[in-house]
């Protein structure tokens, strides 16, 4: 399994599609075995969600998220978990052990960029 987290620098960025970039784990046997940074190529409407597919991730994790995102994420097979704050490293191991649960918020108001997990 693979996980994405939309990251700036080591902590969960407040909403995916402006994020630095994306922390992603490669996880086995409940273990996060591989790290990598992968740089934000850019906010396009319906191009992240493909993007993230194509590097392999089943999940992404993130601080917010519009809906229409979340819905394309969907689409990819891709699960979706939202509300998410703090450290990376520590967020995917509460995402390994099941303590990290998708709040479901949804951004409405993309013009407020970097508001979006006030």
């Amino acid at each position: 399994m693979k996980i994405a987290i939309a990251s700036e620098g080591k902590l969960v960025s407040g909403h995916f599609g402006h994020c630095e970039g994306f922390t992603t784990y490669e996880v086995n046997e409940g273990k996060a075995l591989d790290k990598k940074f992968v740089q934000n190529p850019g906010h396009k409407p319906g191009f992240l969600p493909v993007f993230l597919k194509d590097l392999g991730a089943n999940v992404i994790i993130a601080g917010g998220m519009g809906e229409t995102a979340q819905k394309l994420f969907n689409q990819n097979g891709i699960e979706v978990v939202v509300g998410a704050s703090g450290n990376c490293d520590d967020v995917v191991q509460k995402y390994i052990k099941g303590e990290l649960k998708s709040t479901g918020s949804i951004c409405k108001e993309h013009e407020y960029e970097g508001h979006c997990n006030d």
